[in-house]
Protein backbone atom coordinates (compact mmCIF):
# COMPACT_ATOMS: atom_id res chain seq x y z
CA UNK A 1 0.00 0.00 0.00
CA UNK A 2 1.31 3.41 -1.13
CA UNK A 3 -0.42 6.69 -0.21
CA UNK A 4 0.12 10.68 -0.45
CA UNK A 5 -0.89 13.03 1.77
CA UNK A 6 -4.43 14.04 1.13
CA UNK A 7 -5.64 10.62 -0.06
CA UNK A 8 -8.05 9.21 1.52
CA UNK A 9 -7.73 6.00 3.60
CA UNK A 10 -10.96 3.89 3.84
CA UNK A 11 -11.66 1.20 6.52
CA UNK A 12 -14.70 -1.24 5.60
CA UNK A 13 -16.54 -3.04 8.05
CA UNK A 14 -15.72 -6.09 9.67
CA UNK A 15 -19.34 -7.23 10.47
CA UNK A 16 -22.47 -7.03 8.43
CA UNK A 17 -23.51 -3.51 8.98
CA UNK A 18 -20.70 -2.31 10.59
CA UNK A 19 -19.54 1.24 10.45
CA UNK A 20 -17.15 2.06 7.37
CA UNK A 21 -14.59 4.97 8.65
CA UNK A 22 -12.76 6.94 6.31
CA UNK A 23 -9.97 9.60 7.41
CA UNK A 24 -8.09 12.05 5.11
CA UNK A 25 -4.32 11.03 5.19
CA UNK A 26 -2.06 13.97 6.76
CA UNK A 27 1.45 12.68 7.67
CA UNK A 28 3.60 9.86 5.90
CA UNK A 29 6.23 8.31 8.43
CA UNK A 30 8.13 6.92 5.57
CA UNK A 31 9.14 9.29 2.24
CA UNK A 32 8.35 6.58 -0.11
CA UNK A 33 4.57 6.31 0.96
CA UNK A 34 3.99 3.14 2.86
CA UNK A 35 2.47 2.72 6.08
CA UNK A 36 1.67 3.22 9.29
CA UNK A 37 -0.12 6.98 8.25
CA UNK A 38 -1.32 9.63 9.98
CA UNK A 39 -4.84 10.22 9.87
CA UNK A 40 -7.43 12.51 10.51
CA UNK A 41 -10.75 10.68 11.03
CA UNK A 42 -14.19 12.20 9.54
CA UNK A 43 -16.35 10.99 12.45
CA UNK A 44 -14.67 12.38 15.40
CA UNK A 45 -11.78 14.91 13.59
CA UNK A 46 -8.65 12.63 15.88
CA UNK A 47 -5.76 12.43 14.88
CA UNK A 48 -4.14 8.61 14.97
CA UNK A 49 -1.59 6.53 13.96
CA UNK A 50 -3.01 4.05 11.49
CA UNK A 51 -1.38 1.07 10.52
CA UNK A 52 -3.63 -0.51 7.56
CA UNK A 53 -5.17 -3.94 7.20
CA UNK A 54 -6.39 -5.68 4.99
CA UNK A 55 -10.03 -4.22 5.41
CA UNK A 56 -8.45 -0.55 4.50
CA UNK A 57 -7.65 0.53 1.09
CA UNK A 58 -6.60 4.38 -0.35
CA UNK A 59 -8.34 6.34 -2.59
CA UNK A 60 -6.36 8.92 -4.10
CA UNK A 61 -7.26 13.00 -3.81
CA UNK A 62 -7.89 14.75 -6.76
CA UNK A 63 -8.62 12.64 -9.32
CA UNK A 64 -5.19 10.79 -9.42
CA UNK A 65 -5.14 7.21 -10.48
CA UNK A 66 -2.59 4.57 -9.43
Amino acid sequence: MHAEVGDWIVVEALHLDGPRRRGRIVQLEHPDGTPPYVVRWTEDDRETVFFPGPEAHVEPAGGRTG
